[in-house]
Parts: C-alpha cells; sequence; structure tokens
C-alpha cells in the first residue's frame, strides 16, 4: 500500500507510544540499546525505514512528514538518554550499596619517579670530592682530536689509541669525536684558567668507547680527578685516594697502590679495594685474590703541562715548578661493586624491574 503524509502521521504516533514504552521497560544499558538499535538503528530501526519512504510523498507532504519524524527521532533519543543517565546513577548507587566505599578514605597516589641509581652514585662522589675542596667541571661530550689525544701525550701514532679512538662524527672539521674519557675536560680547564697554575678539580660525565659486554657500554660515566699546584707528590695522591675510597665504602676495607702505565701520568698506578664480597678471604668475584680494581690514576707527565704551555703561547704550569697528579674511574663501576650488580647493560636497559630496587 502507498505511503501517504496521512499514514506516516498514524504510523508515528503509534512508534511513539510503543517506544515511550520500551524506553520505560529498559532497566540497563544493554537493553537501552536494544531500544535504540530497533527504533533508530540505521539498518533496521523503525524510524529509519519510514524516513527511506519519504521519497514517494509529494513535496509538501514530504516537508510535513519529514518534520514530524525528525522531532519523533529527537524525542526518542532524549528519552533514551534520560533512561541511561538514571541506570547510571542507579548502577553507581547499588554498587556503593554493596561495596559500602568509604568516601573518606585519601585517594590513590599516582606512581612516582625518582632518581636513577647512577645518579644517585655520581651525585655521591661529588659530593665526597666537594667536600674535600675540590671543584667540578663537566667540559664537552664532543671534542677534537687534540683535546682528546694530543694533549695528553698521545700522537696519532700512539698505541694507547687502539681501544679509544673509535666514535668520530662524520663530515666534522678537526676530527670531532665524542670524548673516550673525562681527561679532555681536564685539558679544557687548564687552558681556560691560565693566570693560576693550581688546580683541584673533578671531571664527572659521559664517555663513549667501541665496547660492548656485560662489564663494558658504548656509553658509560666516568669521574676523574686533577689536581696540580707546586710541591704536589705521590704521597698526596695516595693519601687522596685511600681517603676517597674509605669514605665511599668504608675504612674496613684496605686500599692497595700497583705500577701501571697511562700515556699522561708517570709514575701511574693503580688503585684497588679490599673485595666488599668477601672481605679479602677471595671469591668469585675478585677472582680468589681478595681485590677488587677500582680506579687509575698517576702523576701528571710533563709532557701534558708542556702541551698546555705551548696552546696558550706561554709558560703557566712550569713542570719545573709545579707537579700534579691525576685520577679516574667508572661510575657505573662503584655501582655494580656497591649492589652486586654482574651486568653493566642492565643500568640502561630501561627495565623497570631493575630500577625500582633502587627507589630512596
Amino acid at each position: 500500500m502507498g505511503e501517504s503524509a496521512s499514514s506516516i502521521h498514524d504510523q508515528v504516533s503509534r512508534l511513539r507510544a510503543e517506544a515511550e514504552t520500551a524506553v520505560a521497560a529498559a532497566s540497563d544499558a544493554t537493553a537501552l540499546q536494544a531500544v535504540q538499535d530497533r527504533f533508530l538503528g540505521r539498518r533496521a530501526g523503525a524510524v529509519t525505514a519510514l524516513m527511506k519512504s519519504l521519497g514517494r510523498l509529494s513535496p509538501e507532504e514530504r516537508r510535513s512528514a519529514g518534520q514530524e519524524l525528525n522531532a519523533l527521532k529527537q524525542e526518542i533519543e532524549a528519552r533514551l538518554a534520560e533512561a541511561r543517565e538514571k541506570a547510571d546513577t542507579r548502577q553507581i548507587e547499588g554498587r556503593l550499596a554493596r561495596e559500602r566505599l568509604d568516601l573518606t578514605l585519601p585517594g590513590q597516589m599516582p606512581a612516582r619517579g625518582h632518581r636513577h641509581v647512577l645518579t644517585v652514585v655520581r651525585e655521591e662522589l661529588e659530593d665526597i670530592f666537594l667536600a674535600m675542596g675540590y671543584e667540578v667541571y663537566e667540559g664537552r661530550e664532543v671534542e677534537d682530536d687534540y683535546h682528546c689525544f694530543e694533549a695528553l701525550n698521545m700522537p696519532p701514532d700512539h698505541p694507547a689509541r687502539d681501544m679509544q679512538d673509535t666514535f668520530y662524527l662524520e663530515g666534522s672539521a678537526g676530527g670531532q669525536l665524542l670524548r673516550t674519557h673525562t681527561s679532555s675536560s681536564q685539558i679544557r680547564y687548564m687552558l681556560d684558567n691560565p693566570r693560576a697554575p693550581l688546580v683541584r678539580i673533578i671531571c664527572p660525565g659521559k664517555v663513549y668507547r667501541r665496547d660492548d659486554d656485560i662489564t663494558h657500554s658504548p656509553m658509560f660515566q666516568q669521574i676523574e680527578g686533577l689536581v696540580v699546584g707546586p710541591g704536589i707528590t705521590l704521597g698526596h695522591l695516595k693519601g687522596t685516594i685511600e681517603a676517597f675510597l674509605h669514605a665511599l665504602f668504608g675504612k674496613q676495607y684496605p686500599v692497595r697502590f700497583r705500577p701501571s702505565f697511562f700515556p699522561y701520568t708517570e709514575p701511574s698506578v693503580e688503585a684497588d679495594l679490599g673485595c666488599i664480597v668477601c672481605g679479602g678471604k677471595g671469591c668469585r668475584v675478585c677472582k680468589q685474590t681478595g681485590w677488587l680494581e677500582i680506579l687509575g690514576s698517576g702523576m701528571v707527565d710533563p709532557a701534558v703541562f708542556d702541551a698546555v704551555n705551548a696552546r696558550l703561547g706561554k709558560v703557566v704550569y712550569d713542570s719545573e715548578e709545579v707537579t700534579g697528579f691525576a685520577f679516574g674511574l667508572g661510575i657505573e663501576r662503584v655501582a655494580m661493586m656497591r649492589h652486586g650488580i654482574d651486568d653493566i647493560r642492565l643500568f640502561y636497559g630501561s627495565d623497570l624491574r631493575f630500577l625500582e630496587q633502587f627507589r630512596a
């Protein structure tokens, strides 16, 4: 039977009554969604079907019937929205009644971050040296060949470069590279402070080398120290290192020094700490020796002072009048020894299961 404005009007009246009854009978969100699909569904909704039949009416009838259908659609949508709000309220009230929530309890606090374990260790190392009168000087991570090697008595053909001569920046002028040690900062400090040849600094920061295994990382952190002045001796170096290690680990662990070699110090010594795991009895960690290698150090080679003087164009650090000592250690190594960590890569893996163990 063909549609007419009169028949559509009758169907609108019928659908309005049916929708009102259906919405009133719906008790939850699922039932209300079924009502919406029944009357307003895009494919099989009753109101939608009537909308599609408007094309068979005359223009005047189509306008009148269309307005009536739009009004019905808006009315049903409003009833559904009101019913949903009432259903949500009933659900919340029912949950409150069942669970008996105490609304006076404090809410859940969001998760709070904390400092990385390496940051904590670095700040502790800095604090020890600050208390001993040292200045913190960070320097640059991108260096040139002169500051990183040549001024430190490592010319281009020096074999000591083999382990460090690695991450160069492509297309950079002057052979720029990522620094392989913070010793380059010591050179920069002496060049930037030529008035008084008195130096007492530590240089912490990131360094980069082509290493990657459980005890080495392509990027790691060092803290190096430099002291320059009249009458500085190897005895001052040994006393400083011993005081530093005792402040860091405790006086119960002995410190010993062994001869070694570094291109920029002469003489050079390695410092060992009594094993903090076995107390010096010998274990797997210390390879049954009772000692842990902790840092390298030595008296500044006069060639380093000569290189700085040559760049300054005058003699400021006269090796006949001033001497100095330098030392350096890895911050990760201190953290690994302190916390019994056997893989340096864990520090940079961003695994919260590991990092959350060091929440202060």
